[in-house]
Formats: structure tokens, sequence, C-alpha cells
């Protein structure tokens, strides 16, 4: 029986914990800083928000090039010879990452890519997917599992609040006027993807700790997502009170299992400190 093989990006901020014991490999993304490029995962992140506080910019980003798939792609043959690699990529929507793993694979045989048309936590939530169909299913046959992760794209939904305007600001990803009235009046956007594109959906007013459960509430009713697994994000600097509350919102849900997870450089350069998200799979 040939062995399967995930892989995905490093904008899954797939814990590593989980990668390592699903075997599950990570190609790094790209955050520029200083005219310095760093591999995400390999960036602290607090290095991110010190940048931004000595020049008030924030860094850039950029995808994995043809060459990183390429070598990620071989190595994986290298490990696990005679094996079937799956790739569920971080949305061609955002970035020209998957675009440049569709040029890598030319050169390999029994190589899929899935586009998940999804970021951090929504695209982890269909790479544990898929990790739990083949440990359920080790003997599923490559096409059919494809099949199971494609029909689940769809399903994965992913919303979260920034934490800073300051960085979206920095980032124009928010004109001045809007900055101004948002940080006056205490409004945050909430961010969800659509289609595979980043789209603002929602403003919610008040602190963090609102704002956060607030969410929690209206995305658990607009989405009937899987009892047994919910993703809660973070990036550094929400308090640990509000992670309290948002897994007891979680636990009252039903949920069955509470995973979170950080987000890495790539995402926090968006993000900024102190923001929360949320991603699961609908029935």
């Amino acid at each position: 029986m040939r062995k399967i093989i995930l892989s995905t990006e490093s904008g899954a901020d797939l814990p590593e914990t989980l990668a390592n014991k699903h075997d599950v490999q990570v190609v790094p993304m790209h955050v520029i800083m200083d005219n310095q490029d760093y591999l995400d995962g390999h960036l602290p992140v607090l290095e991110i928000y010190d940048y931004y506080d000595r020049t008030k910019k924030i860094p850039s980003t950029s995808a994995t090039n043809v060459h990183e798939y390429h070598e990620l792609f071989k190595k994986i043959r290298e490990d696990f010879p005679d094996s079937i690699i799956i790739h569920v990529g971080y949305t061609s929507k955002a970035s020209a990452s998957f675009q440049n793993a569709l040029i890598a694979a030319e050169d390999f045989q029994d190589l899929y890519l899935i586009d998940a048309l999804n970021v951090t936590g929504g695209l982890t939530a269909v790479v544990m997917y898929a990790v739990n169909m083949l440990e359920k299913e080790p003997t599923i046959p490559p096409a059919q599992l494809i099949e199971k992760i494609e029909a689940k794209v769809p399903k994965s939904r992913l919303a979260f609040i920034p934490g800073s305007l300051d960085f979206l600001k920095a980032g124009g990803r928010v004109s001045n006027l809007a900055y101004l009235g948002g940080a006056l009046l205490k409004i945050k956007p909430c961010i969800e993807l659509v289609e595979g594109k980043l789209v603002s959906t929602r403003k919610y007013r008040g602190n963090m700790s609102t704002v956060a459960e607030k969410l929690m509430r209206d995305y658990l009713n607009q989405y009937d997502i899987d009892r047994n697994q919910i993703y809660l994000m973070y990036s550094i600097g929400l308090s640990e009170n509000i992670k309290q509350r948002m897994t007891e919102i979680a636990q009252e849900n039903g949920f069955k299992n509470i995973t979170w997870i950080q987000a890495g450089a790539m995402i926090s350069t968006h993000s900024g400190p102190g923001g929360f998200g949320i991603a699961g799979l609908e029935v």
C-alpha cells in the first residue's frame, strides 16, 4: 500500500505538534522586513510588532516560490519513497503560492494539488479533515480522498477580528477616514473568506472581549459547524481572559475538541497583535 503524504504552507498556521504527529509537510511563505527576507515560521512574531513600533510600517509578505515547492516535493519523495503527495494549498485568490505549486508539480508524478480557498485556521481545518480521513481509512484510494477533501473546501468557514486597525491602516487596507472613525468609535471589522477572498462582512463596536463574544455567537448562529472540532485563533497579545471565555462558549455549544492556533508571522503581519478568529467545517 502506497503512503499518502499531505503538505501545506506555513500560512495555514498548522501547529507544529499536529504537523509532526501526522507527517504533514509544511513549506514556509515569506516575510520581508528591513529589506531582509525571512521564512515564515522562523521569524518571531514579536519582531514584527517591534518593527511596527519603530517604523510605523508593517513588513510585506510574499509567496512560496517555484523552487521551494520543487524542493519540498523532492524531499517528500526522498523521505517517503513511492509516496502519493496531496498538497492542500493556501487560497489562490490571495497569493501566488498555489500557482507556483502548480508549476513545480509539473515535474512530479502522483502529486495532486487542492486549492483550499482559505488561510490560517480555515486552511488548517481542511488539512486536518484530510488527516482524519486518512486515519479512519488508511487504504482509501487517493482519488476518493481528493474528492472528499474538495467537497469540504466550500464548507470551511473562517472569521476573524484583526487586533489592530493600526496594522490595517499601515498595510493600506483602510482609508485614513475609516481608520479615524473606527478608532474613535472602537469599531472593529470582521474579516471572512468568501470564495477564497478576504472580505469585510460586518463591523463590531466595543472592546475586544465584547467583540470576540459577539463574533463567536454570530458565527455559530450563521454556520452549522461540525461539533467534533473547532479551531480558535489568536495573535500574540490577546488576553488570556478572552481566550478562556471563548473556550467556555465553545464548550457550552457542544464542541468536543477545541484547538487554539497562534497566528504565525505572515498572518500576524496583516492582523496585528491581539486578534481573534474562529474556523470550522460545516456539516
